[in-house]
């Protein structure tokens, strides 16, 4: 799909990624981008900078992006390509002594975000693509969803969330001529990056958000469905799935020395 002419609708668009997608749609000719976020002064300020618009939306609610979807297309018309970018990146603990001994607020609130976001975009923005002959979404997802995420099982776990329900969502719908794309990085150079200590995400070297954003443009202009904009994660699929157990055994030598470098025991 060509961005240019189209409306395109960014989640978590005031910062990170998000605000580099929005810059990298209105440079290729977006007829309107619509930065939607939490944080209403930043949506407003990117708007304003690429002459877009902003709304308010906690994707966690699905009043909130139902309320995006509704009054973009009454505003600036059909939406042609919708991006399910917010996300967090909280519960990081390499020290932790029980994957499942946190509360249940870090996984449900991950669960909301990572997952119901993007099945709310969903519910309803596919009665309005097929009754138009089609329509686009971009979800914004993470290697740690083809992979793992050492030190963090909520982040881990919702992100292979995200990743099945990327995969049903086009394979329901690709007759519906509605095409799905998964945005899959490992380290960016974003605030929540930057809130995190030094772990394996990092290892194959943090890219910036334009050039995240300028892979995500290049894959929905292919229709590819997988977007690694680290390429070497490719490979480390193929090690995982080859030989699912030497891969156990690799990552859980990653997460002992990352307990060791936080001053905990390995084991």
């Amino acid at each position: 799909m060509q961005i240019a002419g189209k409306v395109v609708v960014v989640t978590g668009g005031g910062n990170g990624i998000g605000q580099a997608l929005c810059e990298a749609f209105a440079k290729a000719g977006a007829a309107k981008v619509v930065v939607a976020d939490l944080d209403q002064a930043r949506a407003d300020a990117v708007a304003q900078s690429i002459g877009g618009a902003a709304f308010k939306c906690d994707v966690a609610n699905e009043s909130d992006i139902q309320h995006v979807i509704e009054e973009t297309e009454r505003q600036f018309g059909p939406i042609d390509l919708f991006c399910s970018n917010a996300g967090i990146g909280g519960g990081f603990d390499p020290l932790s002594e029980n994957a499942g001994g946190s509360s249940d607020e870090p996984f449900m609130k991950s669960w909301m975000i990572h997952v119901m976001a993007h099945v709310y975009a969903a519910r309803h923005l596919i009665p309005r693509y097929k009754a138009r002959g089609g329509g686009y979404f971009l979800n914004t997802i993470s290697a740690a969803g083809l992979l793992s995420q050492v030190g963090s099982p909520a982040y881990s776990a919702t992100k292979h969330g995200a990743v099945g329900f990327a995969e049903n969502l086009a394979i329901s719908h690709k007759a519906d001529n509605i095409r799905v794309s998964i945005l899959c990085p490992q380290g960016v150079d974003t605030n929540m990056l930057r809130g995190l200590p030094k772990g394996p995400q990092s290892a194959d070297g943090n890219l910036s958000p334009e050039q995240v954003a300028q892979d995500a443009l290049k894959g929905i202009e292919q229709e590819t469905f997988l977007i690694l904009p680290h390429p070497q994660v490719l490979d480390y699929m193929r090690k995982k799935t080859d030989n699912y157990g030497r891969w156990i055994g690799g990552m859980a030598k990653i997460q002992a020395k990352l307990r060791e470098s936080f001053g905990g025991k390995a084991h």
